[in-house]
């Protein structure tokens, strides 16, 4: 009996744990796919059949301003701890295809298709994993923007700058949308790239469509059984929904946490994209408070797909225990 060894793990010796058999015959290997197959994860709330979209996923080094407020050692070992690339962050990216029976809803469009094309496929995968999924873009109704981040919006473009959804309503965060456009905030960005970028996609974006753009407000059904509400920081128009069938429910948080080994784990740790850092503190912690008491389902963007799990209290913090895959719907 051939016993397992750490050198074993390390050095991958597979040739020890399967001796090959003298005679037998050598089979050709099958050839590799080279790719995931798609990625997507249907499950219920009431009557509605709902499915998690994975848009993919980049990894990425933790630059020192990842993280305003905490040394960048302490974001590192975070990182390490959740066992991501030494010195990077993954963070992945999942959109919510619900289906009310009256209405297909896609909530958040993820990367897009020049993205998908710059990437090699790595992000920008949502039409497609809707296509695997047997779900024709042409279909979608509604697609219910939380938030005005490239992330979450490029999606409405094809690579060729097309509608990717062509007779869907685009619905965005009044707010938001007032914060982006303004021509006096714009300008107020000039000396942050970063931001001064997210300006300038988002007229881009919309370009040649912003009279077609439909702008919601905070607690508003805005679409069958999807309610928005508002939690403001990460941007001022961010927008979270509560998803009600019957009796059943969740929470659609979108971006209220970005990493949630990092920020759900650390909610006072100030992540580059949050626009007013203390308001989105405040905010997760009042999200984070309800979501644990309720035992809610919460729904996350940057979780780990398939994107969903219960928030616990953990001292001030939180942690995230994830779903088991569920086989029937």
């Amino acid at each position: 009996m051939t016993e397992l060894s750490r050198r074993m793990v390390l050095a991958g010796s597979a040739a020890v744990l399967a001796p090959t058999v003298a005679g037998m015959p050598v089979r050709a290997a099958a050839p590799p796919v080279g790719q995931q197959v798609a990625g997507a994860y249907r499950y219920k709330v009431g009557s509605f059949e709902c499915t998690s979209i994975s848009d993919g996923a980049r990894s990425f080094p933790v630059s020192d301003s990842f993280v305003a407020n905490v040394p960048k050692a302490e974001v590192l070992a975070a990182a390490e701890a959740a066992h991501m690339p030494p010195g990077m962050v993954t963070v992945p990216f999942n959109p919510q295809l619900i289906n009310t029976g009256s209405k297909l809803v896609l909530i958040d469009c993820g990367l897009g298709g020049a993205f998908f094309e710059a990437s090699k496929g790595a992000v920008g995968r949502t039409v497609t994993n809707l296509i695997a999924a047997g779900v024709d873009p042409k279909s979608v109704d509604i697609v219910l923007v939380s938030h005005l981040h490239p992330d979450h919006t490029n999606g409405i473009r094809a690579a060729d700058g097309s509608m990717a959804f062509p007779n869907a309503e685009i619905m965005v965060p009044a707010k938001d949308w007032a914060f982006w456009m303004s021509e006096e905030n714009a300008a107020k960005a000039d000396s942050n790239k970063m931001m001064k970028d997210y300006f300038a996609n988002v007229r881009k974006v919309y370009a040649g469509i912003e009279d077609k753009v439909t702008k919601y407000d905070w607690d508003k059904e805005v679409a069958p059984g999807i309610t928005s509400v508002a939690t403001p920081g990460h941007t001022p128009g961010h927008t979270s929904f509560v998803l009600s069938s019957g009796s059943s429910s969740v929470l659609i948080q979108s971006d209220v946490t970005n990493i949630p080994e990092l920020f759900l784990q650390h909610p006072d740790w100030h992540v580059a994209y949050d626009v007013d850092p203390d308001l989105a503190q405040a905010t997760r912690h009042k999200f984070y408070d309800m979501a644990a008491a309720e035992k809610a389902l919460v729904v996350g963007f940057h979780f780990s797909f398939p994107s969903q799990g219960y928030v616990e209290k953990d001292g001030p913090n939180y942690r995230l225990v994830p779903i088991r895959w569920n086989p029937a719907i």
